[in-house]
């Protein structure tokens, strides 16, 4: 080889160097805005839900947390295998759509299949998944934080020290059996206990893991700290909504049922909400708290001093 050739074989292996590693680099972002046209939700949501229908997506379940704001939860067969590939897996098995009406328009989004696998410890990167949704809905930007998270710092996201980690979930409650379990989940959320509602519920091909989706709503102004409505009036106020972080779930893994920590469930959605301030987690301190309690309640289980 000569001298030509080494140079221009060391040049191009520099650039593929530099390109792999511009690529492992990659930031990510929660939410992509698919749309953002005049109208109202009630313009756009059976067309909304035709769309996604008509790309293989399976409605799993929806409803509307507040005023101005629709959630639709789908799933399909690559977020159904994917959810079946680690135990705790269930999680990344439902994709969220919102509409939110926002000065007399509707933006249309959901929630990015990638960001969520990666949080949530998926191999997959849920290909599939992204172009289906893009094909149905549309896609002119990923949005969230100022700044995005890396594949790595997905994969091992806390907001701060001290704060949990995916790994360290809520141990809601345990009964004789997964069927008890997501018995008497589904019993109390038809019954709205604690003023949880059921959202959706998705069984996990070939194991033992059923997540539910649970909407929120206070039963009383003394608990506040748990209505969505209130959480999202203080930590989702950018020009572009994410509503899409709704609504939270409980994860029914064999005899046990769990939830991700508030403290992670909502910073890996907001992973630039300040500690302090305006809009910030010292506003929604009680929240984990209060989460976690409502949860706990709806699978069966106690909380010391039973808030309800």
């Amino acid at each position: 080889m000569n001298m030509k050739s080494i140079y221009t074989y060391t040049f191009a292996l520099a650039i593929g160097l530099i390109a792999s590693a511009a690529q492992a680099a990659d930031k990510h972002l929660p939410f992509v805005l698919a749309s953002n046209d005049a109208g109202t939700i009630a313009d756009k949501l059976d067309a909304t839900k035709q769309a996604l229908q008509g790309n293989g997506f399976e409605i799993a379940g929806e409803y509307s947390p507040f005023k101005g704001a629709h959630i639709i939860v789908v799933t399909n067969d690559e977020l159904k295998k994917a959810a079946a590939s680690h135990s705790r897996g269930g999680y990344v098995a439902g994709q969220r759509i919102s509409l939110t009406e926002m000065n007399n328009k509707v933006q249309v989004s959901y929630t990015n299949p990638f960001y969520m696998a990666k949080a949530y410890h998926i191999k997959s990167n849920l290909d599939a998944t992204t172009a289906s949704l893009k094909k149905a809905l549309g896609s002119i930007q990923s949005y969230g934080p100022a700044e995005g998270l890396t594949e790595k710092k997905l994969g091992k996201y806390h907001y701060t020290f001290g704060m949990e980690y995916f790994d360290e979930p809520l141990e809601l409650a345990s009964a004789g059996s997964h069927d008890k379990v997501v018995s008497t989940i589904e019993k109390n959320l038809a019954a709205k206990t604690a003023g949880a509602m059921q959202v959706y519920r998705i069984d996990i091909p070939g194991t033992k893991q059923t997540i539910f989706g649970v909407g929120m709503k206070a039963p009383n102004e003394g608990k506040k700290y748990m209505d969505e409505s209130f959480i999202m009036s203080e930590i989702d106020f950018k020009p572009i909504r994410s509503t899409a972080h709704l609504p939270y779930e409980i994860l029914v893994n064999d005899k046990e049922a769990e939830a991700l920590h508030a403290r992670f469930r909502i910073a890996i959605n907001f992973p630039d909400l300040s500690m302090m301030g305006d809009n910030s987690f010292m506003n929604i301190m009680s929240t984990p708290d209060a989460i976690r309690d409502v949860l706990t309640v709806v699978a069966g289980g106690s909380v010391s001093d039973d808030p309800f």
